[in-house]
């Protein structure tokens, strides 16, 4: 079933606890938690005493996305902070599969990241590894960009690969996921839909959230249905 990620990076921050709460009560399942460091991205967002702060204030998994330079470095730290999916970026990692090893060793689910140019087929190596790919589908560093629709053919080509290689990994999408977007990329084969800007609003973000999910898991059944036949 599709899963909404909602990404903390639109959350206010000074209430960020209630925020949490009122995506998860529209339904949201996974916390994704933004990291940047502004060097590999234009950007600079939260490190792991976030992640640790937020922790005791929720149940639901924390999806971490490592938008940074040297992540091996900081791998153990967002793990002993509560992190319980870390997922790298391709570019950056110079030995891919042994900072997935990493990650899995310190009990996280590993998961990897595809910016906007980089081909899925440079990961057919690790894709027995990972719990999830992660498809930008904006340039990485801001959020509320608009969205790519080069990644519906990348999310679809990789749905075709997990079939042809017999894998069940998970195909998150990120960037510019909102309701006249959330359709296509589900029927493209997404399952875990990150989306900050679309969910959180004063005084919306659990009927957003929930809005969403009613839009998600329609085009997910209309897929299926279609599927089927």
């Amino acid at each position: 079933m599709v899963e909404l990620a909602f990404s903390i990076l639109a959350a206010d921050f000074a209430h960020l606890a209630e925020e949490i709460a009122a995506a998860e009560r529209g339904g949201g399942t996974m916390v994704h938690v933004d990291v940047m460091d502004g060097h590999f991205v234009p950007n600079i967002t939260f490190g792991p005493p976030v992640v640790k702060a937020i922790r005791p204030t929720t149940q639901l998994p924390l999806d971490c996305h490592l938008m940074i330079e040297n992540p091996d470095a900081y791998i153990p730290a967002f793990a002993a902070a509560g992190a319980n999916m870390i997922s790298v970026h391709q570019e950056v990692c110079r030995h891919l599969h042994r900072t997935l090893q990493l990650i899995a060793q310190h009990d996280v689910l590993p998961a990897v990241v595809l910016n906007p140019a980089t081909p899925v087929d440079s990961l057919i190596e690790v894709l027995p590894m990972v719990h999830h790919v992660l498809i930008m589908s904006v340039n990485p560093g801001f959020g509320g960009q608009q969205f790519l629709p080069l990644a519906l053919e990348k999310i679809a080509y990789l749905r075709e690969i997990r079939h042809e290689m017999g894998l069940n990994f998970r195909i998150e999408v990120d960037g510019g996921v909102a309701e006249d977007t959330v359709a296509s990329v589900v029927k493209a084969g997404a399952d875990m839909l990150v989306a900050g800007s679309a969910i959180f609003q004063p005084g919306r973000t659990q009927a957003n959230a929930t809005e969403f999910l009613r839009l998600a898991r329609a085009a997910e059944a209309e897929m299926l249905a279609a599927e089927a036949e």
